[in-house]
């Protein structure tokens, strides 16, 4: 039977790991934010068009 460790990780590349892991999660919340309006108007009902709105008044 063949007995081979666990890959080495030294401190630098799990801090670097760390790092882009905090960047990655912090970035798709900033998108998230900026975009949120845009994602809400997707699941949200669409509100009335004007030109519906003046054609009803019109014809009462």
């Amino acid at each position: 039977m063949h007995f081979s460790p666990p890959p080495y990780l030294d401190p630098g590349s799990g801090s670097l790991i760390i790092q882009i892991l905090i960047a990655v999660l912090l970035g798709l919340g900033v998108a998230l934010r900026t975009s949120w309006g845009r994602i809400k108007g997707w699941f949200g009902s669409k509100p009335k068009a004007e030109e519906d709105d003046d054609q009803n008044h019109d014809e009462s």
